[in-house]
């Protein structure tokens, strides 16, 4: 089985951005637009890596993080926030509740592609 990443974000060009950049990379990806479509997702399919963007409508990235800590299954699962957001509390935050890492956006693939790997080593 390929490595598989869930993207979710609710932009669709951003998703298809991610999506061609980790493609490109041999990854296998599955798309959410918020943070409640992942979960109904991830219901279905496991996954490798989880990229959530902060700011979403419905349940945004750092409510997913903590219903995802919730769950056995996902509870050492690496999740990368790729948001707008830069702020030092937003990223503390993201910490706080089980974000892997930060990437701010707008994003180099070849840097996203990089942590990728070299969290999923």
């Amino acid at each position: 089985m390929n490595t598989r990443i869930m993207t979710v974000d609710d932009s669709v060009s951003m998703r298809m951005m991610v999506r061609m950049s980790l493609e490109q990379a041999g990854f296998d990806v599955i798309e959410a637009e918020d943070g409640v479509d992942a979960l109904e997702k991830l219901s279905d399919s496991r996954c490798h890596l989880i990229i959530a963007d902060l700011n979403m409508p419905n349940m945004n990235g750092i409510e997913l993080i903590r219903k995802l800590r919730e769950h056995p299954e996902y509870r050492f699962t690496p999740i990368l926030m790729l948001t707008t957001e830069s702020s030092g509390s937003k990223k503390e935050e993201g910490r706080d509740v089980g974000a892997t890492g930060w990437i701010v956006k707008p994003f180099k693939p070849e840097k996203l592609i990089g942590v990728v790997r070299k969290i999923l080593q």
